[in-house]
């Protein structure tokens, strides 16, 4: 168990929860590595066998992918899904439903 532990916070980022309570605690970072993993297992199965794209920086390049990677990868296949439901295929615009639209701008207004 501490292995697992060791290795999430060497290679993800987790780091020491910092809730009031000791149930807090205990359900946190069990939490964050079951989304680690499904993200991981969204996103093997959306690949099928390709490479995952790796974005690069100018002044940093990277061989392999990494978990915002594998994140970006899963979100780029999933919002689509989610805002077009209303559009036909091959439509040009796209129709976004107001509630939808306020919930997209939200977000992305604190991701960047």
């Amino acid at each position: 168990m501490e292995v697992t532990f060791e290795e999430a916070r060497a290679h993800l980022g987790i780091e020491t929860q910092r809730q009031w309570s000791d149930l807090a605690i205990l359900r946190t970072t069990p939490l964050l590595l079951g989304l680690v993993s499904l993200v991981c297992l969204f996103a093997h199965q959306l690949l099928q066998g390709r490479e995952m794209p790796v974005r690069q920086a100018a002044w940093y390049a990277r061989a392999r992918p990494t978990f915002s990677d594998a994140l970006a990868f899963v979100r780029q296949r999933l919002w689509p899904a989610t805002i077009s439901w209303m559009s036909p295929e091959e439509a040009d615009m796209v129709k976004i439903p107001k509630a939808l639209f306020a919930r997209l701008t939200d977000a992305l207004a604190y991701a960047a």
